[in-house]
């Protein structure tokens, strides 16, 4: 807990600092080209919006544990001396449309731990007043594990092959501003994992959707859903859709979000298949994610 606090703390203070080399961004949007999101991510997974050329956005993604049910409550400090997973990331502007992305999770042990993660996202379509009614973009994505192989070969996590520490996931996401005011996505999203317990399936199909209401100047509320589908054989006990809801502060430089999930896990390959958490039973965690964007002119 105090080594979260200490990190949350440093970042923060990182957040307000200058540096002689760097030039800190302050992204500005003309009336041709509406904001949508105002972050590469919406609550756990990703929105439209890609990182400028030359730009460098290091983000830091942390979940609590469960704020009420069996494993919250006032014990626990509502979720706040257990840490679900966090992820340290440096993702790069390419062009003003191509981002790419490496990181490293925690992970929730449910089933993978130690996870590294890379992505490539290309912009192919920017909403433009009387010319592009939605933008558009394509990400493509996966994750190794790393985590030391159980000796119980029948434990998803047993690893037979290297081959099956990989997973991947690809996505199409379109959204759309009205306005200055508010936005919406819908985020099909395709996951395969390379190996799976007996009761599940390697091949998942989810339909994301998204909001953002701004409120002033600089704060939005934003919200998330990720519904799964899947042959009704399988995956009929205990897997639940990930949602979550958000207040997000953005200024000059960095993206500051604080979220409430049942989702525990980071990253679409783990908290789209891997969601047990339910909001009814109080199994809903705070989360934060801060990012700060330089570049090096």
């Amino acid at each position: 807990m105090k080594k979260t606090l200490l990190l949350f703390l440093l970042m923060v203070v990182y957040s307000q600092m200058s540096f002689a080399q760097d030039t800190i961004v302050e992204e500005e949007y003309t009336e041709d080209e509406p904001i949508t999101f105002a972050s590469t991510r919406i609550v756990s997974g990703h929105s439209v919006e890609t990182i400028a050329k030359g730009i460098t956005d290091f983000r830091i993604e942390h979940r609590f544990g469960d704020i009420a049910g069996t494993n919250g409550g006032v014990q626990n400090m509502f979720g706040f001396d257990m840490l679900s997973d966090m992820r340290i990331a440096l993702e790069r502007g390419v062009t003003d449309n191509l981002m790419v992305g490496f990181g490293r999770c925690k992970g929730t042990g449910a089933p993978y731990r130690s996870l590294l993660d890379g992505f490539v996202k290309y912009r192919v379509l920017t909403q433009k007043k009387n010319e592009m009614p939605i933008s558009m973009a394509v990400i493509g994505g996966s994750t190794f594990t790393y985590m030391k192989a159980s000796t119980d070969i029948s434990q998803v996590n047993s690893f037979p092959k290297v081959a099956h520490r990989f997973s991947y996931f690809t996505q199409v996401n379109i959204a759309r501003h009205f306005g200055d005011k508010a936005s919406i996505a819908l985020m099909p999203t395709y996951v395969h994992r390379n190996y799976v317990a007996a009761d599940d399936v390697n091949d998942l199909f989810a339909l994301g959707g998204a909001f953002r209401v701004k409120l002033t100047s600089r704060f939005a509320l934003i919200g998330e859903y990720y519904q799964v589908f899947c042959n009704s054989a399988y995956r009929q006990t205990g897997y639940k859709n990930s949602m979550g809801i958000a207040l997000e502060w953005f200024t000059f430089g960095h993206n500051f979000t604080i979220n409430l999930t049942n989702a525990a896990g980071l990253g679409e390959t783990q908290f789209i298949p891997y969601t047990f958490q339910s909001w009814s039973k109080g199994q809903f965690r705070f989360g934060f994610s801060v990012s700060r964007k330089f570049s090096h002119e």
